[in-house]
């Protein structure tokens, strides 16, 4: 047979595949389709008080109360954009430290105990992710009363979760050899840990840790709306009296404050990992 002859039954073979490839295909985007329809048909359309926009001018009439700033605020922002950003960095740094214990309890290759004290690590992780920021708030709000503190431990608990995590998974994926090294010269836990694990750990943990106060700096933004304090608390109240220059200064005051963040965390980065 030529190189040139081609196999009429392989060529048939070959389009029907291609074939039922293409239709297989088809109804799956046909249906992640009809499913994002339905969404926004019940979420949007059916869902959407249409009467209150008032058309075209109505909505470009409210967008621009917005677009006049209360200058006047200006010296009022000051306190404020201090107390969230020290909120950010203080509830990180508590993170950190509840972080550690879970960590330790979470890691399968360290924890005392896999049959208790391992769900016990994991279930923290998990509830401190699953709880949102504004609802710890509202429970420490409810706990120690209004002002910066409630914000920072709200912060805090919510640092746990990701901080926790991504630390036991690199001590679980660390090299095994230092650490038996270590235990085979008679080294403690506690050596094993400072001298084995954290040199192996450290460039992750310490990106993390930044990582998670570059967010922590937008998650104390709006801790104030519950009344812990900060930009939150000044923006709720500039909404509260309908001060819409107010509400465009407080906003261009978070936006700052984090491009702020975003900057010191990239140098922070490049200067220690």
């Amino acid at each position: 047979m030529a190189a040139t002859d081609v196999n009429p039954a392989a060529l048939s073979l070959q389009s029907e595949l291609r074939r039922k490839r293409f239709t297989k295909m088809g109804l799956i985007w046909g249906v992640i389709l009809i499913f994002i329809a339905w969404c926004v048909h019940g979420t949007i359309v059916e869902d959407t008080d249409w009467s209150r926009i008032g058309g075209r001018s109505g909505v470009l009439a409210s967008m621009g109360r917005y677009f006049t700033l209360d200058l006047g605020l200006f010296s009022e922002l000051l306190i404020p954009t201090l107390e969230t950003f020290m909120m950010a960095c203080v509830g990180t740094v508590l993170g950190c430290f509840f972080s550690l214990p879970v960590a330790w309890l979470g890691a399968a290759n360290v924890t005392p105990s896999k049959m208790i004290l391992y769900p016990v690590g994991r279930f923290l992780m998990v509830l401190s992710r699953s709880v949102h920021e504004i609802v710890w708030a509202l429970i420490f709000v409810s706990a120690v009363g209004l002002g910066a503190l409630p914000g920072i431990l709200a912060i805090a608990m919510r640092s746990v979760g990701f901080i926790s995590k991504i630390t036991a998974e690199a001590i679980e994926n660390i090299d095994a050899k230092p650490v038996e090294a270590i235990r085979a010269v008679g080294g403690n836990q506690f050596q094993v840990m400072y001298y084995g694990i954290l040199p192996q750990i450290y460039p992750v943990v310490l990106a993390t840790v930044i990582f998670e106060w570059d967010i922590n700096i937008r998650r104390s933004a709006v801790m104030g709306l519950v009344g812990a304090g900060g930009l939150g608390l000044l923006f709720f109240r500039q909404m509260n009296s309908f001060n819409y220059g107010g509400v465009s200064m407080v906003i261009l005051a978070i936006l700052m404050l984090i491009i702020l963040g975003e900057v010191i965390s990239h140098y922070l980065r490049k200067a220690v990992i």
